[in-house]
């Protein structure tokens, strides 16, 4: 019996000494400090640490296992950089041509209307075809758009219904393009990388808000307005190509046939009957809707109030896309998915902080303040969006993400209408009301919450 137990540890931590072994021979997490302390002879306990230390890195980038993930994000990080140039550039427009806040949030409403009307057909028609086919006619058709401005803004005949016109004609492309993208993500990795999947996206996301404006701001100074615009246009050839090397997304989900009424109303019926969605849904309308303007209210901040210019402008925006980028990478690495009450914390922050941007008159402080707001709003609409993703079968996942993408951008136009209206009176009335709704939202989230766990 002894010899027994003696043979069967022996056995045991031969095991673990070749799994550790196996890891320590792992090239893509190899380390050269490790190796250091290794010649140097400094013991086991670092290699001990820097493990679990590869482990947390090892989980937060689990999804680019797969190929087609790391080619989609790839494609759309160079992307999403010039399409942030590009909001910045033409805000920058809007308030040359017209010197108006108002007509800056009809801007963003014009371009976001689409979304709200359209969005849900866009779900249908991302259930319906191959999506990896209908991303390239999307991407395709935002290459020309920002082409044709481009040459408007260079020839010198552009004006504010030519730029209005094509926001308009944008968000028809993005009504389609939004709902497909999200449900895409599903398509490129397992179950299990899911959740990691998403965060890692909402990190591309953000890395290409961080980097857009910053690199705007200083191109607009250099190369002109015209020149952010041919940016984004080239920018829209990456993911092309990386869409086009892909695999996943070629085919379109069999079934039977049904009408776009029916699987409108199958997607809707979900959503009302999912507590979870719902409850998700609503949140997400109220604080996208009210405290999510910072398109609108940032750069009236940075030229009326803070009296920086374009490149400042570009500065603040960068701000809040590196509390996004760390918000979104924080969520990657964790290891179990954060609890539901996070969603009522992050909104309330939020709040708190834009309340706190009514008031501040400092560029430091302004740019601290946006950093937090980022921080707060991707932990949330990151979060949401998992909730969302995970609760919704594979079959309905376009028409419940298009429903999600209706209340998270398609309500732009009236976020848009409410904050640019108010900066009339005020700049921080504005972020003033913003947070304060955010505020209430968290409080109803709690209430409504709280009830249906009675």
């Amino acid at each position: 019996m002894g010899k027994e137990r003696s043979d069967g540890g022996d056995r045991g931590r031969t095991l673990e000494l070749e799994r550790e072994e196996e890891e320590r021979q792992t090239p893509s997490l190899a380390n050269p400090l490790l190796e250091a302390d290794e010649v140097a002879g400094r013991g086991v306990e670092v290699p001990m640490e820097f493990q679990t230390r590869r482990i947390t890195l090892a989980r937060s980038l689990s999804s680019l296992r797969y190929r087609d993930f790391r080619l989609y994000s790839g494609g759309q990080i160079v992307s999403l950089i010039g399409t942030w140039m590009q909001i910045v550039a033409q805000n920058w427009l809007v308030l040359e041509l017209t010197n108006s806040p108002l007509i800056l949030g009809i801007l963003s409403a014009l371009q976001f209307l689409p979304i709200l009307v359209l969005s849900v057909f866009g779900g249908v028609i991302a259930d319906r075809m191959p999506k990896r086919q209908l991303l390239l006619l999307t991407q395709s058709a935002s290459l020309v758009l920002a082409l044709v401005l481009a040459t408007l803004v260079q020839t010198g005949l552009v004006t504010i219904g030519s730029v209005l016109i094509l926001a308009v004609l944008l968000g028809m492309v993005n009504a389609v393009d939004m709902p497909t993208r999200q449900a895409f993500v599903v398509e490129l990795v397992g179950p299990a990388d899911l959740r990691n999947a998403i965060a890692l996206n909402s990190a591309v996301f953000n890395s290409a808000r961080l980097v857009g404006p910053a690199v705007a701001g200083a191109a607009i100074g250099v190369i002109g307005i015209a020149g952010a615009f041919y940016l984004n246009a080239v920018s829209f050839v990456a993911a092309i190509g990386t869409l086009a090397a892909m695999q996943a997304g070629r085919l379109a989900r069999g079934g039977p046939a049904s009408s776009i009424s029916q699987d409108l109303r199958e997607g809707l019926a979900y959503v009302a009957r999912t507590r979870a969605v719902w409850l998700t849904i609503l949140l997400v309308a109220l604080v996208g809707t009210f405290a999510m303007n910072l398109n609108v209210q940032v750069p009236v901040l940075a030229r009326d109030v803070l009296g920086v210019g374009a490149a400042g402008y570009g500065l603040l925006s960068a701000a809040s896309g590196a509390g996004s980028l760390i918000a979104a990478l924080l969520l990657a690495s964790l290891s179990r998915a954060p609890r539901t009450q996070s969603l009522l914390v992050s909104a309330a922050v939020a709040g708190v902080l834009e309340i706190g941007l009514a008031v501040a008159r400092q560029f430091a402080v302004a740019a601290a303040l946006l950093a937090g707001v980022g921080f707060a709003l991707i932990y949330f609409t990151t979060l949401a969006n998992t909730v969302i993703q995970t609760s919704s079968p594979d079959e309905l996942r376009g028409r419940v993400m298009s429903v999600y993408a209706t209340v998270f951008a398609g309500t732009t136009p009236i976020g848009s209408l409410f904050a640019g209206g108010l900066m009339e009176v005020s700049v921080g009335l504005s972020f003033a009301a913003g947070g304060i709704i955010s505020l209430l939202s968290a409080l109803l989230g709690y209430t409504l919450s709280s009830r249906s766990r009675k």
